[in-house]
C-alpha cells in the first residue's frame, strides 16, 4: 500500500474479530513500532504484547471488570485478539543524557531536568508507527488510555514500577460493523490552511 493510502485510510477501529492475528503478521507490526526516532538513540521502549483471550483477558480483568462491561459502549474491542502496551523508561533517559556525550545537556541531572518529556515522545512515535503497520498489514487498530487504571493494568502485567504506559493499542481483524464512528472521529478535520503557518505564527 502507498504511504498516503495507510496514513489516509488510518483509523481507529472499536469492534474486531476474536480471530488471531498470525504471528509473523504481529511480528512485522511490533518490529516496525521498534525502529522509530529515540532521543539520544536511548531506546528505553518496551512492547508488552498479550495475544490469545487468555493473555487479553488479564489486561480486561485489571482495567474493565466484569461488572462493567454490560454497559461499556464498544463491547467489540473486547474481541481484539492482540494489546500491546507501549511502555516508557524515564531512567534510561537520564542515565543516557549523563554519558560523556550528552552530559552537557544538563538533562542528565533527573527526570525535572527535561523540559519536554521525551520517553513519552519516543514511545507515542512507536504507538503511531504500530497504528500505521496495523493498516498496511489489513488489519485494525485503536490506541487508548489507561488513565485511571494504569496502576492495575501494571499490577497484572508486571511493568516495574518505575516505567510508564502510555496506553494501549488493540490489533486485530475489524468487524463488518467497526465503521460505527465515535463523536470525537465525526468532528471534521481542520484545514490545512489553518493548521499550517508559513513563515512565522
Amino acid at each position: 500500500m502507498d504511504f498516503a493510502d495507510v496514513v489516509r485510510s488510518r483509523r481507529m477501529v472499536r469492534s474486531f474479530e476474536a480471530r488471531p492475528v498470525p504471528p509473523e503478521v504481529l511480528d512485522r507490526v511490533l518490529d516496525l513500532a521498534r525502529r522509530v526516532p529515540a532521543a539520544g538513540n536511548t531506546q528505553g521502549l518496551d512492547l508488552v504484547v498479550l495475544a490469545g483471550p487468555e493473555e487479553t483477558a488479564r489486561y480486561w480483568d485489571a482495567s474493565l471488570p466484569a461488572g462493567r462491561r454490560a454497559d461499556f459502549p464498544w463491547p467489540g474491542l473486547i474481541d481484539a485478539p492482540v494489546l500491546i502496551v507501549p511502555v516508557a523508561d524515564p531512567d534510561a533517559y537520564v542515565e543516557r543524557y549523563a554519558e560523556p556525550d550528552k552530559a552537557r545537556t544538563g538533562l542528565g541531572e533527573g527526570i525535572d531536568s527535561w523540559p519536554v518529556p521525551y520517553w513519552y515522545v519516543d514511545t507515542a512515535f512507536a504507538a503511531m508507527v504500530a497504528l500505521l503497520a496495523a493498516v498496511d498489514e489489513g488489519l485494525g487498530a485503536l490506541f487508548f488510555g489507561q488513565f485511571e487504571h494504569e496502576p492495575a493494568v501494571k499490577a497484572a502485567l508486571g511493568i516495574p514500577a518505575e516505567r510508564r504506559p502510555v496506553g494501549t493499542i488493540a490489533l486485530g481483524y475489524a468487524r463488518p460493523d467497526a465503521d460505527r464512528r465515535s463523536l470525537s472521529a465525526q468532528r471534521p478535520r481542520r484545514p490545512l490552511d489553518d493548521v499550517v503557518h508559513r513563515g512565522r505564527w
